[in-house]
């Protein structure tokens, strides 16, 4: 990490000037998120998987106020009144409209009121001497919560019905060297370092650093893109039990799973997806997006190939053969820059896949962050030596069999929210995510070139 972007290593005024920063880029995003439609759309339950994006705005203000103004801050509380209606383990998502809300003009007047709240503990509390406050942990914390509800309400405009509301902007074209990219690369096996120990932001999964030894392995150089899907899709691929596991096969004839989501086929036989309310032609050359787990595992059959393990795919990120050490980012340690990767909605769709050499990983491997979230085989887990903090409810509740890995972040992940170690999770039903994948195999030694 540069030194002046490492909250370790900035000074206190200059650490505050960074968060205030900070607070106020991510306030932008989730206002134009919400500021983008009405008030009926705001309360508006657009799907039973996603909440009203009025109850989100409310939910990032409590959390900004649990944490920040009344337990970093030692605070009086702003509304206490309204803690449990915005306790996310309290409500499932389905039953949060019929919840009495803050309504839109009390959501927006409940979280400019903590933000000054915020501003204020910011400007005078010690960044240093506890765990929750040195290098500002607490506040990188909160951001990273704000923005990991940015790109769900994102996810909700995705399943909203009716005209497109959000500014949109071409994908950047794919370098000249694409078409000439190999299927895949070869990442030899030893030791790594996986996790991190250092990362002054990191989440509780993302810890401890500990050393992992991964086989020779073979990783798509690129993302599965929709033409590679389309493939599968054509071939009979989702009425073929031979390709699914039992819950997979299970999954696809109670959901009824033919593509995926968001995709229609035209009469002539030609497929449309809708994206952000625009009905578009599937462009071929993107990664696929909106497959599940197990849509994601019958593909990598289908090909002759499996998933990888998270393991695998954080070797293939982060891991330099040169140095035997492993880098905050597939291109190095820097902070993601634009030419890096396709991060925080700067663009409403995956990049070509090819794109972004400049962010391509030691491997060769190239769009392992941003894009589209990659599904990998493994269940999520805390690693070994975990500990929960500062608290079990953002990691260690959901350990277990029932949850599958994703990794590598999306179009609509802010760089805050988004490292070589950072790990996301959801059942392995789910696709209204931005969620897409590559596939790897096993391979020798010999292979490497």
């Amino acid at each position: 990490m540069r030194p002046e972007t490492n909250p370790e290593e900035m000074p206190s005024e200059r650490l505050r000037a960074h968060v205030a920063a900070e607070l106020a880029r991510t306030r932008a995003r989730s206002a134009t998120l919400t500021d983008s439609v009405d008030d009926a759309d705001l309360v508006r339950q657009h799907s039973p998987l996603m909440s009203p994006l009025v109850w989100d705005l409310a939910h990032v203000g409590n959390q900004e106020e649990l944490w920040l103004v009344r337990d970093v801050g030692g605070r009086e509380p702003v509304r206490c009144d309204i803690d449990e209606l915005y306790d996310a383990f309290r409500h499932p998502r389905k039953d949060r409209p019929s919840l009495p809300l803050l309504d839109p003009t009390e959501a927006r007047s409940y979280v400019r009121e903590v933000r000054d709240k915020v501003l204020d503990v910011l400007d005078r509390v010690p960044l240093r001497g506890r765990p929750l406050v040195d290098a500002a942990f607490a506040f990188g914390m909160i951001l990273q919560h704000e923005q990991q509800h940015d790109e769900t309400m994102l996810a909700t405009h995705q399943l909203r019905a009716g005209p497109p509301v959000l500014s949109d902007a071409p994908p950047p074209p794919a370098p000249a060297d694409a078409a000439r990219l190999p299927r895949e690369v070869v990442v030899p096996g030893g030791p790594f370092t996986m996790g991190t120990s250092t990362e002054p932001w990191a989440l509780d999964n993302e810890r401890p650093a500990h050393v992992v030894d991964v086989p020779t392995f073979a990783i798509d150089t690129l993302p599965v893109t929709n033409a590679d899907y389309l493939a599968f899709v054509e071939s009979g691929g989702y009425d073929d039990p031979r390709w699914w596991s039992a819950r997979g096969w299970d999954h696809r004839n109670r959901a009824g799973l033919t593509a995926p989501q968001f995709w229609e086929r035209d009469t002539d036989g030609s497929w449309w997806r809708t994206r952000f309310g625009r009905v578009e032609p599937v462009p071929p050359d993107e990664p696929v997006l909106h497959v599940c787990y197990f849509e994601a595992e019958a593909y990598a059959r289908w090909a002759g190939r499996r998933l990888p393990t998270e393991a695998e795919w954080e070797k293939a990120a982060r891991f330099d053969p040169a140095t035997n050490r492993s880098l905050r980012y597939p291109w190095g340690d820097e902070d993601p820059r634009p030419e890096h990767a396709n991060l925080g909605q700067r663009h409403l769709r995956p990049a070509p896949a090819g794109s972004f050499p400049s962010g391509a990983a030691p491997c060769g491997a190239r769009q392992l962050v941003g894009d589209v979230w990659e599904w990998t085989s493994t269940d999520f887990h805390g690693y070994p030596g975990f500990v929960a903090f500062p608290y079990r409810e953002y990691s260690e509740v959901f350990f277990g069999d029932r949850y599958k890995v994703l990794r590598g972040g999306s179009f609509g992940t802010d760089p805050l929210a988004c490292r070589g170690t950072f790990r996301n999770w959801d059942l392995p039903i789910r696709r209204q995510i931005f969620c897409g994948f590559r596939c790897a195999r096993d391979a020798r030694r010999d292979e490497l070139g």
